[in-house]
């Protein structure tokens, strides 16, 4: 009987040592803050992961999670600068950073948390939205106004141990009794802008073809120029060459002769080879011998031009020279 009695008790003192053992211990996960409270104070935080021993039956402990959460904030109803009503539809990422504030002003109750949260965003947004015009506003969606939205929140939130990490805007919508106005606004403010693209570029263009036909006009009366030279330069040398080949009386004449000839050739194409000449004229001359003496035929022309002019101021003459 009395090994009895003394086995039960072992085992009493051996579940006993188990519990006080267990109770001493506790685990610290990665994603995880234990506060460990002595008669409800606390007396520390504890973060880093793995097994930690406190005191049993005296000590408890309190887990914070330290993960980044997600909150849908609710439709949120805000006021431009120029008056304009705005629906806001936003969520926010948000964790906590330091636990032993937010389990002393929170109770590290996650629905308190949100609604602090929500507090916060509505503020941000009233405040954001409020010092910018209805079109500021549509020009800041996205990462700008997500920061300014962010920093805003925060300024509300840090006395809860709380860090919104963002407060990003899902929706940005007009209500309904306005938005057909606003769009047909923003289509004739794009069209303007569209159109003073569109003069600058014509006003360029023109810019360019006046400069263009500039420099053209510049360049043709440039070779204008350079042409006339060259031509004038070339009627000296011709003349030149003239009066070098016919620098005396003799050479004069014949000059004088073929051209003449070539004048009468001129004159005779085609079918009608008849002409009439004035008697003084340097054909008529020619013809008859006057001004240039060919062999043989010089001195009986020449008297044939004056017994016909002394009856007829006109000489007709057919294309061989005959009367």
């Amino acid at each position: 009987m009395k090994k009895g009695i003394i086995r039960g008790f072992i085992i009493i003192i051996a579940v006993a040592a188990i519990m006080v053992v267990s109770g001493a211990m506790y685990t610290v996960k990665p994603n995880e803050y234990v506060a460990v409270r002595q008669f409800g104070r606390i007396v520390t935080i504890v973060d880093n992961p793995g097994l930690h021993f406190k005191i049993p039956f005296i000590q408890n402990i309190q887990v914070v999670s330290k993960a980044t959460r997600i909150y849908d904030v609710p439709l949120s109803d805000v006021i431009t600068k120029d008056k304009k009503s705005m629906i806001a539809d936003d969520y926010v990422l948000w964790k906590v950073v330091d636990p032993m504030k937010y389990i002393r002003t929170l109770d590290a109750i996650g629905s308190r948390a949100e609604e602090r949260i929500e507090a916060a965003v509505y503020n941000a947004l009233k405040n954001v939205i409020s010092s910018m015009n209805q079109d500021e506003v549509i020009e800041a969606r996205g990462e700008k106004l997500t920061q300014m939205l962010t920093a805003e929140a925060n300024s509300d939130i840090d006395d809860y141990g709380i860090l919104i990490l963002v407060t990003e805007i899902k929706a940005l919508d007009l209500p309904d009794d306005n938005k057909e106005a606003v769009y047909e606004r923003m289509i004739s403010e794009r069209e303007n802008i569209a159109a003073a693209y569109r003069a600058q570029g014509e006003a360029e263009a023109q810019k360019i073809k006046n400069e263009t036909d500039k420099t053209t006009s510049v360049m043709k009366s440039n070779a204008y120029k350079d042409a006339q030279v060259l031509v004038a330069e070339g009627e000296a040398e011709y003349m030149n060459i003239l009066r070098e080949a016919y620098n005396t009386e003799e050479k004069a004449d014949f000059y004088n002769f073929l051209r003449s000839l070539d004048a009468l050739d001129t004159t005779l194409k085609g079918s009608n080879k008849t002409i009439i000449l004035d008697k003084d004229s340097e054909l008529v001359k020619i013809l008859y011998g006057s001004s240039f003496d060919f062999t043989g035929i010089g001195s009986e022309k020449s008297a044939k031009t004056d017994d016909s002019s002394e009856t007829d101021d006109n000489v007709k003459a057919d294309g061989n020279g005959k009367e």
